[in-house]
């Protein structure tokens, strides 16, 4: 619309801000705006009616979760300790926005460093979820799933080490990438995607449609010089129509560990039917090596992030929130994880990697849940999925297995929970084959629905202003 001059980039705007004004304070999902949003969008405007050449976001605002570094703007991950820090330049995945015409328009809210699955923290507090705001929107990126999901802003950057893009997407009911390892710049987030990080941890879009992910990816894919980790591969393609008819798709609900909700198990099936439809195979059947995942999980990345924290608080521990606290404590309380122990859980994990994408060959993806239930109560530690009492870290352990293994993997809408929550679906694919998975998590949204507005009878004051 904006390169058909058929509104402008002032009007979208002073729209995102009209909406953020009335309902920010009801979801907290945007903890900073910025302050240049208006004059960026007049520059914008401006070229639009110079009829000079733009770039493939041009006037589109977006939003960027506060644990990734934007110039200018706060960079806080939640923390009091970094409450006052302002980066002088852009994570690269944010300068590749900007390059491409996108206006930042703000932060979006997050757990205390990246911890948890509920975005919560004693900066800025919690974020609710736009469908029930007594529910949590998620974490780590749950600000930012929610402000898409309530179209705040056109679409945002999260980032995933342990499903912080797949479960927010989840519970808000929108679309969320997270690229193999390596495919995107990692450089300008903290905690550093540095060490041990490395080897799981990646910066992705959010949005409200898939095609909207594909977009983003093109911009913000492809290495990045000093980074040693990002992958010299060319930027990524838009998926347009990418032929699956005749692929093999391998479903599963049922990971070895964690038992999921009869409606996640429901979506999961609605997607595989979805693809089947489409000409695809899809056939049940347990991928190796992913009932090791979670734990292979706490092994790899358990150690670091706790050296991290020691690190950053060190003499300022009485700043930190209640579950940084909690993770300080078992510093104290015990030596850390063992050297040889994470060694051994590093060379296991390459073993078992190599198996899986070798399977892959037979198997270019695989659909799964994104973890045992939909959105819960703010606060709930534990949640109680047929007959099991789970907690909530070990909940999510579907997500934390495409970390482990480092690969592709997309959440779209799938289904509904019987009180009308989203429930979304982890769609896999083999290393650096981003097109495949959105090619065919876009016939699983054209099939289910996609993103739908959250009911009128759950927004703030019974209204719904989309």
């Amino acid at each position: 619309m904006i390169r058909a001059r058929a509104v402008s980039p002032v009007e979208v705007a002073e729209a995102y801000l009209r909406r953020i004004e009335r309902f920010n304070p009801q979801w907290n999902a945007v903890v900073t705006l910025a302050p240049d949003l208006l004059e960026r969008a007049r520059e914008a405007e401006d070229r639009v009616m110079r009829g000079e050449v733009l770039g493939a976001l041009h006037g589109v605002p977006l939003t960027i979760k506060d644990t990734i570094e934007t110039q200018g703007l706060p960079a806080t991950s939640g923390s009091v300790v970094r409450a006052r820090h302002v980066p002088a330049e852009d994570a690269p995945a944010v300068a590749r926005l900007k390059t491409a015409g996108a206006i930042v328009l703000g932060k979006t809210n997050v757990s205390e460093m990246a911890l948890t699955y509920e975005s919560d923290n004693p900066l800025f507090g919690r974020t609710n979820n736009p469908h029930d705001l007594r529910l949590t929107a998620g974490g780590s990126s749950g600000g930012e799933a929610a402000a898409i999901t309530g179209c705040f802003s056109a679409a945002g950057l999260g980032s995933d080490l342990s499903g912080s893009i797949r479960i927010p997407a989840h519970f808000c009911g929108i679309a969320g990438l997270k690229p193999t390892t390596g495919r995107v710049p990692g450089a300008g987030h903290f905690p550093p995607s540095t060490g041990p990080y490395s080897l799981g941890a990646t910066i992705g879009p959010m949005a409200r449609r898939v095609e909207d992910l594909s977009l983003m990816l093109s911009v913000i894919a492809g290495f990045n010089a000093p980074e040693f980790v990002s992958a010299p591969l060319e930027r990524a393609r838009e998926t347009g129509r990418l032929r699956l008819q005749g692929w093999r798709v391998a479903w599963y609900t049922d990971d070895g560990s964690t038992p999921v909700t009869e409606s996640t198990r429901l979506a999961v099936r609605a997607a595989a039917s979805a693809l089947e439809e489409a000409g695809l195979v899809a056939t049940e059947v347990l991928p190796p090596g992913i009932s090791r995942g979670p734990d292979l999980w706490l092994s790899l990345f358990s150690r670091a992030i706790l050296g991290h924290l020691l690190d950053i608080y060190r003499g300022r521990e009485e700043e930190a929130g209640p579950f940084v606290r909690f993770m300080l404590a078992s510093m104290r309380d015990g030596p850390p994880p063992a050297l040889d122990r994470f060694l051994s859980a590093w060379e296991e994990r390459d073993r078992l990697r190599a198996a899986l994408v070798e399977w892959m060959e037979e198997w270019p993806l695989i659909i799964a849940p994104v973890g045992a239930s939909q959105a819960f109560e703010h606060g709930t530690r534990r949640l109680a999925v047929g007959g099991h009492t789970l907690g909530v870290f070990r909940a999510f352990g579907y997500s934390q297995t495409f970390n482990v293994y480092g690969l592709p993997a997309a959440c779209v809408p799938a289904g509904r929970s019987p009180e009308g929550l989203p429930i979304g679906v982890q769609i896999i694919g083999r290393p650096f084959q981003e097109e495949a998975v959105l090619a065919a998590a876009t016939l699983v949204e054209e099939a289910l629905g996609g993103w739908q507005t959250p009911p009128p009878a759950l927004w703030p004051e019974g209204h719904n202003p989309l």
